[in-house]
């Protein structure tokens, strides 16, 4: 039966209650939290393909996003205020819609978290080639080394990038060792961020190369650029919605806040509301400066991002013509392009300094999730073993970054980022349903926030995830079915068999051995 073995709520939320979580958190801190949570990968990364997708449109399409992600974090909040345990989606769905479902979840959540890391090390690698190898160096790193043969083709001789690979090995013996990082230095990070955006955007509107004219087609592609293409304003948010995984943060945070009901609404609706406005101010500086038209085949539709044809056509322009969805490193590129190559340097410098912070969360989220299912029985526990000395469960990390190597190595961060957000958006849509369930099966428990209007707020999570999904590229929206028939052979030869929950076995650990050392980590 597809909703046997739900795991009782009263086993999870026992573990919740033996942690005492003080309330010291406000509106305004929990806002700056989810800024600083949001504000990362995508706008850094993402620009170009955005643009390459839907041109002007980019605009609307960070509007678009921001506007599914604000309804998601709503049902988000309740329920991870409710059950404030580790496990994310995958603990919700067990505790709502049994065990198969939790599997499918945890599953995309592994596929999610390793195939996002591989995304930023992809765009780590450009901004270190662009600005540390080519502009203070003066090192032009071989096409064979910098480009992913799955994006480049034969075109440019791309083989392996190496500088994505050498990232996520030296992130995963960071894990590896047990190196953490401080709310100190996070806010540090924070800081480099928002500040070379904020110069980005002052420098590029009051630029004497902008022009509105350069906003003109704002649609070339449409706002729906058909099945499984992946362009048009709608396929770019589709993509772009990467850019703001991490808003979940705020919503762990909710057994710590003051006031929650009050509070957590306006954490998240005003982070993720600064976020989608900063965005699409970066997104107008960049396009009205240099332009952001995307490169059209011949059938009058955009030449999908990171493919072997758009490469083609990147290759016929001179390095100081080049636009700005060729570029690797794109708001960097774009102040170059305008005669500030100094600025340009540091807002790549910024993005090279905080991206691997990122990774680093992705990464540990990765270990958690497996962490969770190992301890419910559904993979073996040698996948969680914790090495004697670094205290880490050093066996799954090693094997996650090498599949992050193996990723980034050979695929461009377009392609990446569709991937991982076919993932999300099936998570995000199961924490919609679990949130309405709940509030049928178990009306009475307490929640110190309570999603408003869920009747109309949770089918529109689950609608516009869907929505989204059917927006992505023909193959990355083929990847999460084929990834999930794969889990399903594995829960159906050994997880279902091996469950704790299927054999009777309740478990409420006295503590988790794998506490998160970053914040927003779950």
């Amino acid at each position: 039966m597809i909703f046997g073995r739900v795991k009782p709520l009263d086993a999870i939320l026992a573990t919740a209650e033996k942690k005492s979580l003080h309330r010291t958190l406000g509106w305004f801190q929990l806002t700056l939290f989810g800024i600083g949570c949001v504000i990362g990968t995508g706008i850094f990364v993402l620009t170009a393909a955005g643009a390459q997708k839907a041109g002007p449109g980019l605009m609307l399409a960070f509007a678009i996003a921001g506007a599914i992600c604000i309804v998601a974090a709503l049902c988000y909040a309740e329920i991870a205020a409710m059950v404030p345990v580790a496990g994310s989606a995958y603990t919700y769905t067990y505790a709502t819609m049994g065990e198969l479902l939790a599997w499918t979840v945890g599953w995309a959540l592994i596929l999610e978290y390793a195939v996002a890391a591989s995304a930023v090390a992809v765009g780590w690698s450009g901004f270190f080639s662009g600005t540390i190898l080519t502009e203070f160096l003066g090192v032009q790193l071989p096409p064979a080394l910098s480009g992913a043969p799955l994006a480049l083709g034969g075109v440019a001789g791309g083989f392996i990038n190496l500088p994505a690979v050498i990232i996520s090995l030296l992130i995963t013996w960071l894990l590896m060792i047990g190196t953490t990082e401080s709310a100190r230095v996070n806010a540090v990070l924070v800081t480099i961020k928002v500040t070379a955006l904020v110069a980005f955007i002052a420098i590029t509107l009051t630029s004497a190369y902008f022009d509105p004219d350069r906003f003109n087609p704002f649609l070339p592609a449409g706002v729906f650029g058909g099945f499984g293409t992946g362009v048009g304003a709608v396929g770019a948010a589709a993509t772009i919605f990467f850019a703001y995984v991490g808003f979940d943060a705020v919503s762990t945070a909710a057994e710590e806040t003051k006031d929650p009901q009050r509070n957590v609404p306006i954490g998240l609706i005003g982070s993720l509301l600064f976020c989608t406005v900063f965005y699409i101010v970066v997104a107008a500086g960049a396009i009205g400066t240099v332009g952001g038209q995307p490169i059209m085949g011949p059938n009058g539709v955009p030449f999908p991002a990171g493919s072997e044809e758009l490469a083609r056509q990147c290759a016929t322009y001179a390095a100081d013509k080049l636009p700005l969805v060729c570029s690797n490193e794109a708001l960097a590129h774009v102040l170059r392009q305008i005669g500030w190559s100094g600025v340009g340097n540091a807002v790549g410098l910024a993005a090279m300094l905080a991206l691997p912070s990122v990774m680093l969360i992705l990464m540990f989220g990765q270990t958690r999730i497996f962490f969770v299912m190992s301890r419910d029985g559904l993979l073996p526990d040698v996948l969680s073993k914790v090495h004697p000395k670094w205290k880490t469960p050093y066996i799954v990390t090693a094997a996650t970054g090498i599949a992050v190597a193996i990723a980034a190595a050979f695929l461009p961060v377009g392609r990446l980022a569709d991937i991982a957000n076919a993932g999300t958006l099936y998570a995000f849509m199961m924490v919609a349903i679990a949130v309405m369930i709940l509030r049928r099966t178990a009306p009475d428990r307490k929640r110190s926030f309570r999603t408003p209007a869920l009747g109309l707020l949770g089918p529109a999570t689950i609608i516009g995830c869907i929505f989204l999904f059917f927006n992505l590229p023909l193959d990355a929206m083929l990847v999460l079915p084929i990834w999930g028939v794969v889990g399903l052979v594995i829960y159906f030869a050994y997880s279902r068999g091996a469950s704790h929950q299927g054999r009777g076995i309740v478990e409420v650990p006295e503590n988790d051995p794998l506490d998160p050392p970053v914040p927003g980590v779950h």
